[in-house]
Parts: C-alpha cells; structure tokens; sequence
C-alpha cells in the first residue's frame, strides 16, 4: 500500500513523531492510523527505556496551589537539558505531576525510596489481618504480596494512577514524554503542604 503525505500528516499531528517515523509506521502497518499510533507508542515506550540511564543534570522547580489555597505542592522535575526543560511539553507535565501529587498524596517518589522499617510494619500489619480473619498460613504471604503492591500503587508517586487517565501511571506519562522530547526525565523530590483542621 502506498503511503501518502496526507496519511503521514494526519499520523503527524495525532502522535507528534517525526516524518520519517510516520511513514515507517504506516508503511509496518499497512496504512492503518490507528495501529501506526499504538507501533509508534510502543516504540517511543521502549526508547524511553533505553534513556532511563542518561543523568538529569536539569530541569525545573515547578508549584501547585489548589483552589482555596489549603493545599500546595513543589516538585522538582529533572531532564537532560535546559532546551528541554523550557519547552511546554515539559512544563505541562511538570504541572500536571504538581498537580496530581496534591490530589494523591504520594508519601515516596519509588519504591525503591520506602524505608525498609515502613515496609516491614506493612507487611506486619497485612500478615495480622490475614491471620485473624482465619486464612490459612500457607497463603498469607501471598496475600500479604498482594497487599503491598497495592500498599506501592497508593503510595509511591510513579507507581499511582494518573488523576486526570485512569489508563496511565505516572512513570507511564514519564515515559511517554521521554519519547517525544527525546531526553531522560526523571522526578527529583516533591513536597506537598497542607492545612489541615
């Protein structure tokens, strides 16, 4: 099938990939709009992988303050360079993580950032339940397994669901754009105040 300009232009503008990218993809998918999409997304997934390893020696400070001014956030969103860090693409998604942190009340940026005293009072907790609502002991521990990704999902700010998708985690929008600005992306810390009664 012959790929056209208009294809590739329609492709353009629906995934914001290069040129010659476009019409790769349409010519693997056989001139499909949508598939060329999700080929392309997939492929923007596994560079983003691949530029997981490069230093974020910049970036950008960005804040949040919720209606009513009860609730606010400063997050500190790294990439590789200040071209990038300057681009709307990257301060849309470092209002969006500000935003996102004040809904969601991440305690951890990681995994990896939960203090090992914290997971062992969690699994603690989850093996106690497990044993007083009379589950064997054969199986607590997978039930405590169980317990603790959800214990991550609710806690661990790249591991929650996105606020404004229910389709995407927060490492999962990262990724996405790592593969359209094209430079690692990482978040450095955040903070998130509020005023409570």
């Amino acid at each position: 099938m012959e790929v056209t300009a208009d294809m590739v232009k329609t492709l353009r503008q629906q995934s914001g990939a290069g040129i010659m990218e476009c019409k790769n993809a349409l010519k693997e998918t056989k001139g499909d709009i949508e598939e060329a999409i999700t080929h392309l997304r997939k492929k923007g997934i596994a560079k983003a992988d691949k530029k997981g390893d490069r230093s974020t020696g910049d970036g950008a400070i960005g804040s949040y303050i919720h209606a009513g001014n009860k609730i606010g956030v400063l997050v500190n969103l790294q990439c590789e360079t200040d071209f990038v860090a300057n681009t709307d693409e990257f301060k849309d998604l470092l209002k969006d993580i500000a935003m996102h942190i004040a809904a969601a009340k991440p305690r951890f940026t990681t995994r990896d950032d939960v203090t090992q005293d914290v997971l062992d009072k969690e699994r603690e907790i989850y093996a106690h339940q497990a044993r007083e609502s009379g589950k064997p002991d054969k199986i607590i521990d997978k039930i405590v397994d169980g317990k603790m990704s959800k214990f991550f999902e609710e806690n661990c700010l790249l591991d929650q669901t996105f606020i404004k998708d229910g389709d995407t985690t927060i490492q999962e929008l990262i990724k996405q754009k790592i593969a359209k600005l094209g430079e690692n992306i990482t978040v450095g810390n955040f903070t998130r105040f509020e005023i409570s009664r």
